[in-house]
């Protein structure tokens, strides 16, 4: 559920955009507010559970997340909206941090692995199923349906969740490392306004200055934080671990170049081609059906060959499939989108349980959880930084002109963003190639 709401407003921001009157970069911050916050907390919410117990905040985040939809579909202007999905944010990250951990208590040894491997993948599938789901939704109903079907699962889950074991009793009780997550946030928060706001108030003017600033001077103090306490919000220590920190990086580029398609794509369908969204939602569903189709089969490779080499032409095919969706134009038809769409779709496939394996393998066997929570943390800030680049990207090559008047000019950004998308696949791909040597089962 919180992964799915990361996606499946991308296909009615045309809609809710046009409603409210707002442009794209203030649109945008109906999702980039909700992943935003989830990336910002998620570190917090790990110390959390382990300190007043997982199945304590597992329920409050499905509590949280169930009020807070009901707040999304009633929201009457597109700010107190965004401030709905901010406090949706919370109940995710909440949910987020925390089934890591409750995975790892279930399955012991050597199957832990695969577990968490899998849960990467019904992780991205969740992801990717956002924008079909939505455009169905949308057609029958309307925008703010997309938030009230979730308040009952919500509801569900808050009770189902009652079956969780609670935390044993002695166990360690760490204390919260409120200034480095502090520390964090506005770091992360800093930089994502810098990007997003840069073509708006100019790249060398002073608030993009004191932006940018402000963030490199966070994420250094954040850095001596958490060197200096005895119990950081992230140990940097694994950032030491080759293979842990190459998987990483290659899941945050593999996001932020699939989620250049998913923010344009929607736009590119409805507003160009003129499709109903319930159209738009059977074209985007091409890519998560391709995930199903692929992942299963690459879970069982990556047991019998290298799996930085699978990880690696995974992202090689998602740069070709972000190539195809690039040369799109108005005269295109369906079934190139959906050629494309599947492409990528393979690509990420073939990618994601290798990568997560290859991660979750790579940490000390007494630092997994953590290594879990950093992997589900780096996840997100792809999507957020991948949003955010390819509207700047989009922004910036359309020149300030209206694309609504002028389809040409919709192309020059739309192509200009998803090139960008291929190329940090290929970055990815190239990262995951290099510790092929360093990867063990």
């Amino acid at each position: 559920m919180a992964t799915l709401d990361s996606g499946i407003v991308n296909v009615a921001l045309p809609t809710i955009s046009e409603g409210f009157g707002a442009n794209l970069p203030s649109a945008q911050w109906i999702i980039s507010g909700y992943m935003l916050t989830i990336s910002c907390l998620l570190p917090l919410f790990g110390r959390m559970g382990d300190i007043m117990g997982r199945r304590f905040t597992y329920r409050l985040g499905f509590l949280l997340f169930a009020l807070a939809s009901a707040l999304c579909g009633l929201a009457p202007t597109l700010w107190s909206l965004v401030a709905s999905r901010v406090l949706q944010g919370v109940g995710a990250a909440m949910l987020m941090a925390n089934s890591p951990a409750v995975i790892m208590d279930a399955f012991p040894g050597s199957q832990r692995g695969r577990a968490l491997g899998f849960m990467g993948t019904v992780v991205a599938l969740g992801t990717l199923c956002g924008p079909s789901l939505g455009g169905l939704i949308m057609h029958w109903t309307g925008w703010r349906a997309l938030f009230y079907i979730t308040v009952p699962v919500g509801l569900i889950g808050c009770y189902l969740a009652r079956l969780l074991p609670a935390s044993a009793p002695g166990r360690p009780r760490p204390r919260f490392d409120l200034p480095g997550a502090a520390l964090f946030a506005l770091g992360v928060t800093s930089l994502l306004l810098g990007l997003t706001h840069g073509r708006e108030w100019g790249f060398s003017s002073t608030r993009e200055g004191l932006c940018l600033g402000i963030s490199l001077l966070a994420w250094c103090l954040f850095v001596l934080r958490e060197r200096s306490t005895p119990e950081p919000m992230l140990d940097l220590s694994l950032l030491g671990y080759w293979p842990f920190l190459s998987g990483n990086l290659a899941s945050m580029l593999s996001f932020m170049a699939l989620f250049s398609n998913a923010i344009l794509l929607p736009f590119y369908l409805q507003t160009e081609m003129g499709l109903t969204t319930a159209r738009v939602g059977l074209l985007m569903a091409v890519l998560p059906l391709a995930v199903c189709f692929v992942a299963p089969l690459s879970g069982w490779f990556s047991e019998r060959v290298n799996a930085a080499l699978l990880a690696s032409g995974g992202l090689t095919l998602s740069c070709t499939g972000l190539l195809l969706q690039s040369g799109l134009t108005l005269s295109s038809p369906l079934w190139r989108v959906a050629l494309g769409q599947a492409v990528i779709g393979l690509g990420i496939g073939v990618f994601q349980s290798p990568n997560s394996n290859s991660v979750l393998s790579s940490a000390p066997r007494d630092k997994s959880g953590q290594a879990g929570g950093i992997l589900a943390l780096v996840r997100n800030l792809g999507v957020v930084c991948g949003i955010t680049l390819a509207v700047a990207a989009f922004e910036f090559f359309k020149g300030g002109a209206d694309a609504a008047a002028d389809p040409e000019v919709f192309f020059h950004g739309f192509q200009a963003a998803l090139r960008l998308g291929a190329c940090l696949a290929f970055i990815g791909a190239l990262i995951s190639f290099k510790r092929r040597g360093h990867f063990r089962h």
